[in-house]
């Protein structure tokens, strides 16, 4: 007995999610339609023009925004980042450094030294247990 495999489809926002981009700035056929896994898989293969360029400058999402300044999303809403910025403006915050900015980078460092110091300490208590 064969199974029928039906296709699977996203809304245009996870695909626009999965592909790092803002949704907004997407061409209109992108938003007003579906996106099929294979669709994605395809503009993730051979991104389109668009594509590129909303990655290469922007707007981009608050992930990315945040990404790109070193901060988490939370340090972005604490510091008055609340809308998708380009990448000639986050060149910007990044020259300029506002107070905000260099606190969030330093949690934000603080956060990963204390995920990568559980890890080991983790890791370190596996090893004990197995031995």
């Amino acid at each position: 007995m064969k199974s029928h495999q039906s296709a699977q489809t996203m809304k245009p926002a996870t695909a626009a999610k999965k592909l790092g981009v803002y949704l907004p700035a997407t061409p209109a056929e992108f938003r007003e339609g579906v996106v099929s896994r294979a669709e994605l898989n395809e503009l993730q293969a051979n991104p389109p023009k668009w594509l590129r360029a909303l990655r290469e400058s922007g707007p981009h999402p608050r992930p990315v925004v945040a990404a790109k300044l070193g901060v988490s999303i939370s340090g972005l809403t604490r510091g008055g980042v609340t809308e998708a910025l380009t990448t000639e403006q986050i060149e910007a915050l990044k020259d300029a450094r506002p107070e905000w900015l260099v606190k969030e980078r330093a949690t934000q460092a603080e956060v990963r030294r204390e995920t990568a110091r559980i890890k080991k300490r983790d890791a370190e208590r596996a090893e004990r247990t197995e031995s």
